[in-house]
């Protein structure tokens, strides 16, 4: 039987014991490379995929091929790109490169107060390039609390679908076990940690010092949302940081979330952040073009308007409303809510423009300050927009870039990773460095220090 024809059969069989969630995300992009010398080469399309699938459906997986080939294989997952180089070295796959973990952990069944929301879901969750990552990490964490990515740390600008991730991983949690869930946001945290020197008629706190351990510790799985937000909390961070080994080390899951990544959390303890960093550490990127469009769609169908939103105006939205999904989904309200003052008239491509130019304007200029501070810099230094973003390292070119993206950073609350991407897809590192450089220079520099201030008058972003 031809490989493309047995995993045809393979994945038809396969979906019927699968949810269709963990079909799409973890088999339907799979393929069978070849079978061989007792082992079953599987194509997957990412490297989380290689971990996920040996340790949580290698037993469903060899079940199914027994069943169709009735012969016992060993299974090893890897990536195509591995397959092009090796084809490069005379086709020869080299067994000490491709590893297939065989672990099966089971899930026991428990219900749990959460906070969470019930309408953020993996389903109604819309999978793009930019969040396919983020995406599947976290199916993988609710699929294995505890087991998979401890701590998960996913961070991203405002609106890109981190707190709707985060509440989907504890949804999937609670409906498909017994563990028990917490979500809070940081605020939370703090407001119920301030609660500890509260005073019982006795004049004692113990009652609400059992209450947090109780609420924070007596848990299974921790979700805490913007964590920058402990930023300025010194104590809190302590508690947190007992809180968060207390968990980790009886094996509970924590996925935390916040706008920047751990190591631009500058205002908390190096331990927590050093913490952070001990699982598995994921950026949402901005929706490209047609995961906005996919956006905007799924709004539309879940709407159920009783006008029609044609698709030229669809994609003027998706071209011209910046990236925040909230933006995004509200501008559909925003068009929707025009059209019935004006007396239920036709959704026009001119009808949407007049609607929106408010909150076009609004949005782009939110979404164009890097690109502002980069048209200035380059103006002023004499160079090219082209050039600021290019991977030119001339010092004509590479010191401007630098003074560029402190002014990115200092002048505007973008992440690191978030101007990286905006100068040519730079590493967080690099700005950070540039960021850095610029701020030992301007103390010991006078002549650099009165140019950033000019800079700054130009540039002028409240």
């Amino acid at each position: 039987m031809k490989v493309d024809i047995l995993w045809s059969k393979f994945l038809t069989e396969i979906k019927d014991d699968l949810t269709s969630l963990s079909y799409d995300t973890w088999f339907k992009d799979t393929e069978l490379y070849k079978l061989i010398n007792g082992k079953a080469y599987i194509i997957v399309p990412m490297p989380i995929h290689k971990k996920h699938l040996a340790d949580n459906y290698s037993e469903l997986i060899l079940n199914h091929l027994n069943n169709i080939t009735g012969t016992n294989f060993e299974l090893v997952f890897l990536l195509r790109e591995e397959i092009e180089q090796e084809e490069k070295k005379n086709n020869s796959i080299k067994e000490e490169n491709i590893q297939s973990s065989i672990e099966i952990t089971g899930v026991p069944h428990n219900q749990a107060q959460s906070n969470l929301k019930s309408k953020y879901t993996f389903d109604n969750f819309i999978v793009g390039n930019s969040n396919k990552f983020a995406h599947a990490a976290a199916l993988s964490v609710a699929e294995n609390p505890g087991n998979m990515y401890n701590p998960l740390f996913i961070y991203g600008n405002s609106g890109l679908g981190k707190t709707h991730l985060m509440h989907a991983i504890g949804n999937y949690i609670t409906e498909n076990s017994n563990r028990r869930v917490l979500y809070v946001t940081s605020d939370q945290f703090i407001q119920d940690f301030i609660g500890i020197n509260k005073k019982d008629d006795k004049g004692t706190n113990f009652n609400y010092v059992d209450f947090f351990k109780n609420k924070y510790r007596n848990i299974d799985v921790l979700i805490i949302d913007d964590i920058q937000f402990l930023g300025g909390a010194t104590q809190t961070q302590q508690e947190f940081f007992h809180t968060f080994n207390s968990l980790y080390n009886d094996s509970k899951q924590i996925i935390i979330s916040s706008d920047r990544s751990p190591d631009d959390l500058k205002l908390l303890e190096d331990r927590l952040r050093t913490r952070f960093c001990w699982g598995l550490t994921v950026n949402i990127f901005p929706p490209d073009f047609s995961l906005r469009t996919e956006i905007l769609k799924k709004k539309i169908i879940s709407g159920n308007f009783e006008k029609e939103i044609p698709d030229d105006v669809v994609e003027y939205i998706a071209s011209n409303i910046g990236t925040d999904v909230r933006q995004l989904e509200g501008s559909i309200t925003r068009l929707i809510a025009y059209s019935t003052i004006m007396g239920g008239a036709e959704i026009t491509l001119d009808l949407a423009i007049e609607a929106l130019k408010d909150f076009i304007s609004k949005g782009m200029g939110e979404k164009n300050d890097i690109q502002r501070i980069q048209k200035i810099v380059s103006e002023y230094f004499q160079i090219s927009v082209e050039d600021i973003r290019s991977k030119k390292r001339s010092s004509n070119i590479s010191f401007p870039r630098q003074i560029a993206m402190y002014l990115c950073r200092t002048m505007t609350s973008e992440s690191f990773p978030k101007i990286g991407t905006e100068f040519g897809g730079k590493d967080h590192t690099t700005v950070m460095h540039s960021v850095e450089k610029i701020e030992k220079e301007i103390k010991i520099n006078k002549d650099l220090a009165n140019i950033i201030e000019k800079l700054k008058k130009d540039i002028g972003i409240v």
